[in-house]
């Protein structure tokens, strides 16, 4: 039992040293926002990372767990306790007599088996998956932000193209309508062009909602009033991207970075100490203790010419039937070994297929945004020419109106297309554990 609680303890340190080798190149302060060269982007990660409320949850559990430790940790160690009596009797009509004791009690248990060394070992690694879990946090609210900013800002460009497009069908209109009072065209082509300004002003509205919304999640985030971030997103700025033509190679290792991952496997850690812990309390216990008192008379005579008396004990205790609590104690431990091993097979294929999600769709966006583009260019040319050759008489409306609720179309859908390409780079950081970066030299791996 000893060897294998040696043998968990260097494990845990292995463990620990990696992790330490990963989180200075992959930490929260990597900056992996700044990759989309926007300051107010960076800004809102900032203040969100400092004031989030679930950040500071996960915080405040950490030193929770941290405190657990300590505790745990002092149980270890001998303990050593001042006391002190006065007492003042009368037997009949003798004299009062004073009695005065100062002494010092020590205990300590002898954790011959490994009970304390496993409940040691177990809210250590306690500790670690809480900080683990606070390191997961923080790189779950700093995609957040960035996924709404994102959002923001394609709700933005949408609205900007919808006016534009708006303007440009109200010009068409106002050309319909003269050609009609001159007897050129018919009132069902002024009908179908009303038609056509007022389903794109609809679009107006709702596109202003989802920016009003998008600005109170982000207020939320970082904690914030759902007012306080106007004045910092009222000014409208392009889509946050990320100049990137290739995607980068992704190591093996590189999911045990995920703060999900690793504090699954400090979940593991923490089991089996405790199934170690509930293992050697089956066995015999021992302590050591031992008292060291004065008595004197009188308060001033514990200085002087006070009775010194000592004593030392030693204590075993021997379980002999417990009704199968110590036996049921070990066996439900095992369940919860076998829960955080199940738990951390679930979470290894869980990252695998959010690296993979990313991936995929990081790469096929890319290609269906290039042919977006090459479409709202081409939709831009054609409705120039189409309104241009209306006004001159060369053709119908019906060009006209299908060239406009095609431009329309397209720059929507390019823009949509540009958003969901930004958001990709964000889900594939997040999917690789907040940011991966390529290890230093010398180091053991990213």
């Amino acid at each position: 039992m000893q060897r294998r609680a040696a043998g968990l303890q260097r494990g845990r340190r292995v463990v620990d040293d990696r992790a330490a080798r990963r989180l200075q190149h992959n930490s929260p302060t990597c900056r992996w926002w700044a990759d989309f060269q926007d300051p107010i982007l960076t800004q809102l990660v900032q203040q969100a990372l400092q004031a989030n409320t679930s950040i500071r949850t996960a915080q405040a559990a950490l030193q929770q767990a941290r405190a657990l430790r300590d505790v745990k940790q002092a149980s270890t160690s001998p303990r050593l306790n001042a006391s002190g009596l006065a007492s003042r009797s009368q037997v009949e009509s003798n004299d009062p007599v004073n009695n005065f004791t100062a002494g010092l009690d020590a205990s300590w248990e002898v954790d011959v088996f490994g009970a304390n060394r496993g409940g040691l070992a177990a809210t250590e690694a306690d500790a670690q998956a809480a900080s683990a879990n606070l390191r997961d946090v923080q790189v779950s609210v700093a995609a957040e932000v960035a996924l709404a900013y994102i959002q923001l800002r394609a709700y933005q460009a949408q609205l900007g193209i919808a006016q534009r497009n708006l303007v440009s069908q109200q010009e068409t209109l106002q050309i319909t309508q003269w050609r009609a009072q001159a007897g050129l065209t018919t009132t069902l082509e002024v009908a179908q062009a009303k038609t056509t300004v007022a389903q794109t002003s609809a679009q107006l509205p709702a596109l202003q909602t989802g920016i009003a919304r998008t600005r109170h999640s982000l207020a939320v985030l970082t904690n914030q009033g759902p007012r306080d971030l106007d004045p910092l997103l009222d000014p409208v700025r392009a889509l946050p991207l990320v100049n990137r033509s290739q995607l980068p190679p992704v190591p093996a290792d590189t999911l045990r970075q995920r703060a999900d991952v690793r504090a699954a496997e400090y979940r593991i850690q923490a089991a089996l100490a405790r199934v170690d812990a509930a293992d050697a309390a089956r066995y015999p216990s021992f302590s050591l203790g031992g008292t060291l008192s004065l008595n004197a008379a009188t308060l001033a005579g514990l200085g002087n010419g006070a009775t010194l008396a000592g004593k030392l004990l030693g204590s075993v205790a021997i379980p002999l039937f417990d009704a199968g609590a110590a036996q049921g104690q070990l066996l439900a431990q095992r369940a919860v070994l076998e829960q955080a091993r199940a738990a951390y097979q679930s979470t290894v294929l869980t990252a695998l297929k959010d690296v993979e999600d990313a991936l995929i769709a990081l790469d096929k966006d890319q290609e269906r945004l290039k042919q977006l583009q090459d479409a709202a260019d081409a939709a831009e040319v054609a409705a120039l020419l189409a309104q241009n050759r209306y006004a001159s008489g060369l053709i119908d409306f019906q060009t006209v109106l299908q060239t406009q609720r095609t431009l329309l179309s397209a720059q929507d859908s390019a823009a949509s297309a540009q958003a969901d390409h930004s958001a990709d780079h964000v889900r594939l950081i997040k999917a690789l554990g907040g940011g991966w970066r390529p290890a230093a030299p010398g180091t053991d791996g990213p």
